[in-house]
């Protein structure tokens, strides 16, 4: 079908057009027929743009315009006027204009969509998926893609400008299953072999340091086969970098550097620098997170000193115990009532708590169950060491350090949601987390496993303590958070054999076992591997955090559903018996 190149978008026509004939071509976003005058409300993804079909204008195309409907494909031609007085539309960018149309060309026509192409849709989220295609008509979606169109570019030239060398790594990889599960594919040639698909491009990029690419980068997809939720896909696209002849500091310099500038391409602010950081103790202590959002500042103390010697049985036998006892202030709750105390017992024991401690500061007394248990000198300090006056509200939980710590940081968010604390409009808050163990300890399997992966790098005053006391080796690890989202997440690697063999070591995975899985990275190792150390960033996750979304589904063109089925091409399917003997599988 023949039809004229169009000479503007639907976004781009103003009062300086005015007496222009015009080319447009796009979807009919709305139809209105006003005593036999037809308007129709044309869009692409630039904007909209009103066009008019009058009979007394050209009735030839008057009378074509009756066949349009919703979301039929159209070309136009026609004169621009500026539009009669008090029809201007403030709303749009084009509103002060109109098109006169003398031409219309239906280039396609259209059953009606499963729910409006409108930025108020209310359609549920399956539906939408389902018509993803549909979906991405709408401005709100498509102002997100372009959004991170834009911090891709960001990204590219920033490390281009910095030195750094974008390279591609396989997609098709050995299986190193060390933390999340592969996704396995099936090798056609070689019966009964396996490619996996990259949970991150780890080992390759550390490869790359050893061939002498000092400075590389890649926007990447990567792949988990993990349980899903808002802020996670089975794929998904990370930053990835790696740097030698590196430490810490290089690192937080440059990856500053493109924050700083994503904060003011994208949001018009001066982000300042440096980041704030915080140890991973410090963090969990404070606020009960390792991605804690520091927005408002609700503080948890730990009153381990305050109960030194309390013979309340609870706070002695977890002192006794190394556990913590940890307290939050809520100003001005003191009105809570026992309904509500309880709702939020309800909510800690649901995160594993054996109960909540919870005292009403009065004028001369803690109105409490647990206050015939204290000495008036404990109770004393605990006002003093949460600095709560009368009208206050405290809370304290006791038990093991990390998961009291974590279920305390739960209420901490439940509490700054309640007292209305978060601010959305507030500036951005960033942090660097470091310091993290290198080790977590797996009650169920009795065995390590690395906190963030065995390539780790620990601290090297820590290094005796790999064989005698693991539990106490800090990581050179670091995490940047933002707004309590971890954004990204990076070490120093170690780049020596026998340090890599201590880790192994450590993490239970034996000579023969490390060399099967790792083996050609060590063997790299022998060759030369300078020292080095990266970062990845979450990118769905930066972009969506950007955009003001609480789903990263809201800025990928094509999710899959929180249980990872993608609705619209009803992938994962069943695949065809022969494909299945070929690659020499059978279903069971």
């Amino acid at each position: 079908m023949k039809f004229n190149k169009r000479t503007h978008t639907c976004g781009q026509l103003r009062e300086s057009n005015i007496g222009e004939h015009v080319v447009l071509n796009g979807w009919v976003a709305n139809r209105r027929d006003l005593g036999g005058v037809i308007f129709i409300e044309l869009r692409d993804r630039y904007g909209i743009t009103q066009v008019v079909f009058e009979p007394s204008y050209n009735s030839e195309a008057h009378e074509h315009a009756k066949k349009l409907r919703s979301e039929f494909v159209i070309s136009i031609e026609g004169k621009v006027r500026k539009r009669p007085v008090g029809t201007e539309n403030p709303d749009l960018s084009t509103g002060q204009i109109d098109v006169m149309v003398d031409k219309l060309l239906i280039l396609n026509q259209a059953d009606t969509p499963p729910f409006p192409i409108d930025d108020n849709v209310e359609a549920s989220e399956d539906i939408r998926l389902k018509y993803r295609y549909l979906d991405l008509r709408r401005g709100e979606v498509q102002k997100n893609l372009l959004l991170r169109h834009r911090m891709y570019q960001i990204t590219r030239k920033y490390f281009d400008s910095n030195g750094f060398v974008e390279i591609e790594t396989p997609v098709l990889m050995k299986s190193t299953p060390e933390g999340a599960r592969d996704f396995l594919v099936p090798s056609r040639l070689h019966k009964g072999k396996f490619y996996a698909l990259p949970q991150s491009p780890q080992q390759y990029k550390q490869l790359l340091m050893v061939s002498g690419f000092d400075r590389y980068f890649q926007i990447v997809k990567c792949f988990r086969d993990e349980d899903l939720r808002a802020d996670r896909q089975p794929e998904f696209t990370q930053i990835d970098v790696e740097m030698s002849f590196v430490d810490v500091e290089d690192i937080f310099e440059v990856m500053e550097g493109l924050m700083k500038i994503f904060f003011k391409e994208i949001s018009d602010y001066d982000l300042q620098l440096p980041i704030p950081r915080l140890s991973f103790d410090e963090a969990m202590e404070k606020y009960g997170s390792d991605k804690p959002d520091l927005r408002f500042s609700l503080e948890m103390v730990t009153l381990n000193d305050v109960f030194d010697k309390s013979e309340f049985r609870v706070f002695k036998d977890s002192i006794e115990q190394d556990g913590i006892i940890t307290g939050l202030l809520a100003k001005g709750c003191g009105d809570y009532t026992r309904n509500q105390l309880d709702v939020l017992t309800d909510f800690v024991k649901k995160l594993g708590a054996g109960g909540l401690i919870w005292m009403r500061v009065k004028e001369n007394e803690l109105d409490a169950p647990i206050a015939k248990f204290l000495s008036d000198e404990e109770k004393k300090n605990l006002v003093k060491k949460l600095n709560a006056e009368p009208g206050d509200l405290l809370f304290i939980l006791t038990g093991k350090k990390l998961k009291t710590l974590s279920v305390m940081g739960a209420l901490r968010l439940e509490m700054a949601r309640r007292m209305n604390l978060i601010d959305p409009d507030s500036n951005p808050s960033l942090l660097w987390v470091t310091d993290f163990p290198l080790f977590e300890w797996d009650g169920e399997t009795k065995r390590y496993y690395a906190m963030h992966h065995p390539f780790t790098s620990p601290r090297i005053e820590d290094i005796p303590l790999m064989e005698s006391d693991p539990g106490k080796v800090k990581a050179r690890a670091y995490d940047l958070v933002l707004n309590g989202n971890e954004i990204a997440g990076g070490s120093i690697r170690i780049h020596d054999s026998k340090l890599q063999g201590l880790m192994f070591k450590a993490l239970g995975i034996g000579e023969e076992e490390a060399k099967e899985k790792f083996g050609f990275l060590m063997n790299a190792f022998k060759y030369g591997a300078p020292p080095h150390g990266g970062i990845a960033f979450g990118f769905d996750r930066l972009v969506m955090l950007f955009a003001g979304k609480s789903s990263i589904r809201d800025v990928i063109a094509f999710p899959k559903t929180s249980s990872g089925l993608s609705l619209m091409d009803d992938s994962p399917s069943l695949v065809d018996e022969a494909q299945l003997t070929e690659l020499h599988i059978r279903i069971r």
